[in-house]
């Protein structure tokens, strides 16, 4: 082995490796009890980021889990289209050539995505490899793939049949940038600091002046340009203002078109005036409002987001253009009443960013009740679980107030809806594939629906089309419902829920049986990681400076179940860090030569050894017990600490002594059997690793891997299923507690690690003094200190002392500190104190802090003030142990 370990020299080879042995894949036919997971399928565009790190190690390690439990294990990899966004890439491609789609065409620019697709298109999947993923890359799906694609057709085809898809005119989310109408879903709403607008509209349907009160009503909006399509103004019918203002006429403003007073519930009186204009192409409330009164929509917007010719003089203008124009001529009319300030939500593309204009279109919608409530069931009768349980409450509210779905979409990279229109007879069918001839008059003249369907209508049947539904075979009946699914929060509603109605509507059950639910990736100050924000860290520039491994326990280990992650680059310095600490210690062990091997022999065995034995059973439990649980980042921790601190720090440690005695081969042996199964329960968090030390301590022959090796089994491992005395293994911790206490005492008395001192220890009772008198020795190499005696001193003033659980440890300080200048220094330390306590004193007296200041800072400033009075008393035993050595040292 090397001196210092090189994870860039073996992880690539060893991913290799893995693949060339097909250790990634399986099948129905294997039998046994099959564990699956699909990945929540990365767009085509994507570049791996630290939230798919953290979401595919989650995985990964579930996954190497199962499958080192000898379950029938497959990891469904694959890839979306994500329609909108990979149009925009290559769309900006030809912006750069000066062309745009519509110069090449529906058909050329089509296969130009795919062209892109076949060049970028397996980047992230590429880097996943890099992170170790094990997913099963035989089986790797694409949504635009055949098989996929014939499953969209065959749901939408069956939906359309049972009339839960439908075509209306409505008000859908519109991205003027991307053209394409958008789902609730995808249209993100943010709180904006905006205007509210107060517009005079008079009474009478003549004049656009304004004339004195009471000739006209004041009508508030947030987006006066949208006035140009005002159809009528409302109130609220029990609002006692405006009791005699409905039948009445008001004057549009700008275009003097007239319009009648309605009365609706949906007002609200406590918005701005109570007096409402009605917008029904517009604003989805409207539309409502429009459908209740009979009113006829007018559309004063192109799809790009500027005016068209309903929009009179501004016809041509950009909607933001017009309305800085509109506003301009209302002042300049008297009709602009006043402006305030005011707190709303925007819609914004989930794409692009673009602000979301609410526009009248005729689109595609699923019916989603029908669907829904069973998927309600499913969740409310524990089919489906979700980790941590509060999304529970966030699903079903979500659930039990869903709107209908718009799935289609104005652009040309995505399934295209297989609706077809009869253009001699205009008969109109959903149907899959092509029709050569209309079902009905026999005509050829055929049209298919120029839409696509949203990118969500393929990602909802992925747990069931990836395994080649709708076609029945072994692996689909083998394989679904699937076990877990890993995701995040933003695309519950996106995907997890919509898998879920589509299992039960298509397959007769859920499509998994549990949702853990990961957190958020954030920077230290708890910003969101973004491009934009410039504060992203690249997984990659990690892997390459840290490790893959490094970078998944680091992650592991700071992301606690469901909680947002806090990331900074030093962070990822944890696994680096462990890595090369069981590096270290498993070279330690190779140059002490191949252990003999045989059966444990419990009467050989130290207080030691049967200590590490009971840490390394705990291990094992916690280890499988906060993995069932989804508690990956305990299961890092509890590794960590058995790891690094019980094996390490204590057992190697202890074990250089206990080499050079007669149980040399029961050490050696007993440290290879603990390394052997520490490697296999680390291996789901550093794959690369633990498969280099597996072969390097010679575990496994040339095609054994630790990938494949059984999960350590207390039924079945020696060293698991022994029972150890708990006396002894308290006695252990004891004598550890011990040797921490007296390390702290010499540092804080600021005597080196490296000086011999003397110590006196007073056990509490016989049966200590007796283990301590065969401890002694080892006790005394492990604090480069003499046992002076196994009693209590006769000067035990003039020495400083700890108490432990087994006894009082005494430390003569003559000849080993320099009496005087400790003594001025514990004096400033106590000075120092003093002076912090004093501060802290009027803070915590203030009447002014302990009410202005908030709880916690209150909180933290009496926990601060405790830990220093602990730390001058400690100082001041010091001071008086010193105090009494100089007097000591005079009287010589």
């Amino acid at each position: 082995m090397e001196k210092t370990y090189n994870p860039s020299a073996i992880e690539r080879a060893w991913y290799d490796r893995w693949q060339a042995a097909g250790l990634f894949h399986s099948d129905a036919g294997r039998g046994g009890e099959p564990y699956c997971i699909v990945i929540p399928p990365p767009n085509v565009t994507g570049i791996l980021h630290m939230g798919h790190a953290l979401n595919n190690t989650i995985q990964d390690i579930l996954v190497r889990w199962r499958r080192m439990q000898g379950r029938n294990t497959v990891w469904m990899p694959g890839t979306d289209h994500a329609g909108i966004a990979t149009q925009n890439v290559v769309e900006r491609a030809l912006r750069a050539e000066n062309r745009t789609r519509e110069d090449l065409g529906r058909e050329d620019f089509v296969e130009r995505v795919w062209r892109w697709r076949a060049e970028y298109g397996s980047t992230i999947i590429n880097q996943l490899k890099r992170l170790g993923a094990s997913c099963d890359w035989q089986r790797e799906r694409f949504t635009m793939d055949e098989g996929l694609s014939d499953a969209v057709a065959e749901v939408f085809v069956r939906l359309h049949a049972k009339g839960l898809i439908y075509r209306r005119n409505y008000i859908i989310n519109w991205c003027p940038r991307c053209h394409t109408a958008l789902s609730d879903e995808e249209s993100a709403h943010a709180p904006a600091r905006g205007k509210l607008y107060y517009i005079r509209y008079p009474l009478g349907a003549s004049g656009r002046r304004a004339a004195p009160p009471p000739d006209y009503v004041v009508v508030a909006t947030t987006r006066p340009e949208t006035l140009l399509g005002d159809v009528a103004v409302a109130v609220n019918p029990r609002d006692a203002r405006y009791r005699d203002l409905p039948g009445r006429v008001v004057t549009l403003p700008v275009l003097g078109r007239a319009l009648k007073v309605i009365r609706d519930d949906f007002v609200d009186p406590a918005f701005g005036t109570g007096v409402v204009k009605v917008t029904p192409a517009h604003d989805p409330n409207d539309f409502e409002m429009g459908l209740r009164h009979g009113l006829e929509p007018v559309n004063v917007m192109n799809g790009d987001g500027s005016m068209n010719e309903a929009a009179g003089p501004y016809a041509g203008m950009d909607r933001f253009e017009c309305r800085k124009r509109i506003l301009k001529q209302l002042e300049d009319e008297g009709l602009l009443e006043k402006v305030e300030d005011h707190e709303h939500a925007v819609g914004h593309c989930y794409r692009c960013d673009c602000v979301v204009e609410p526009r009248l279109s005729l689109q595609w919608f699923v019916k989603m009740k029908p669907l829904a409530a069973p998927a309600i069931e499913a969740v409310k009768d524990g089919r489906v679980v979700f980790v941590p349980a509060r999304w529970t409450k966030v699903y079903l509210e979500w659930m039990e107030n869903i709107r209908d779905w718009c799935i289609s979409r104005q652009i040309w990279w995505g399934h295209r809806i297989p609706v077809f229109t009869c253009g001699a007879c205009g008969k109109e069918w959903a149907q899959k594939g092509r029709p050569e001839t209309c079902p009905q008059c026999g005509g050829g003249k055929i049209e298919q629906d120029p839409d696509v369907l949203d990118t969500w209508f393929s990602s909802w049947l992925w747990p069931f089309s990836t395994f080649g539904w709708p076609d029945d075979n072994p692996d689909l009946r083998f394989y679904y419902p699937t076990h877990d699914l890993v995701t995040a929060s933003e695309i519950i509603f996106f995907w997890v829920a919509r898998m879920i109605m589509a299992g039960l509507e298509f397959m007769g059950d859920v499509p998994f049986r549990r949702v853990y639910i990961h957190g958020t990736v954030r920077d230290d100050a708890g910003l969101k990681m973004s491009k934009s924000l410039g504060n992203s860290i690249d997984p990659l520039t990690v892997i390459d400076e840290f490790s893959a491994d490094a970078l998944r326990f680091s992650l592991m280990m700071i992301t606690a179940t469901g909680q947002d992650v806090f990331i900074s680059k030093q962070k990822f310095e944890i696994g680096r860090n462990f890595g090369t600490k069981i590096w270290n210690a498993a070279r330690f062990m190779r140059l002490q030569g191949k252990p003999a091997g045989g059966p444990l022999d419990p009467a050989r065995l130290s207080a030691d050894d049967m200590h590490i034995i009971a840490k390394l059973q705990a291990a094992a439990r916690d280890c499988a017990s906060n993995l069932e649980r989804c508690r990956l980042n305990d299961a890092a921790a509890v590794l960590y600490e058995f790891v690094w601190h019980q094996f390490c720090d204590w057992y190697v440690e202890y074990a250089k002594d206990a080499l050079g005695g007669p149980n040399r081969d029961d050490v050696l042996d007993l440290m290879d059997r603990v390394l052997h199964t520490a490697l296999r329960l680390l291996h789901p968090f550093m794959p690369f690793l633990t498969e280099e030390l597996w072969h390097a301590m010679g575990y496994g022959g040339a095609d054994e891997f630790i990938m494949t090796a059984p999960w350590p089994d207390p039924a079945r491992e020696d060293a698991l299923k022994l029972e150890v005395d708990a006396g002894t293994v308290q006695y252990v911790e004891e004598k550890h507690a011990l040797i921490t206490a007296v390390r702290a005492l010499r540092g804080d008395l600021g005597i080196a690690p490296s000086k011999d001192i003397r110590l006196y220890i007073e056990p509490r009772d016989a049966k200590v003094k007796e283990r301590l008198t065969a401890d002694a020795a080892a006790v005394g190499r492990r604090l480069n200190a003499e046992i002076a005696g196994l009693a209590g001193p006769r000067r035990k003033k003039a020495m400083p002392s700890v108490v432990c659980a087994l006894g009082t440890v005494y430390l003569p300080l003559e000849g080993v500190v320099d009496a005087e200048a400790e003594s001025r220094r514990l004096s400033a330390e106590i000075e120092k104190a003093d002076k912090y306590l004093a501060g802290v004193g009027r803070k915590l007296r203030s009447v002014e802090f302990m009410t202005r200041a908030p709880r916690e800072v209150v909180e933290r400033q009496k926990a601060q003030r405790e830990e220093v009075l602990e730390r001058k008393a400690k100082l001041e035993t010091l001071l008086k142990a010193v105090t009494e050595t100089r007097r000591s040292a005079a009287k010589k």
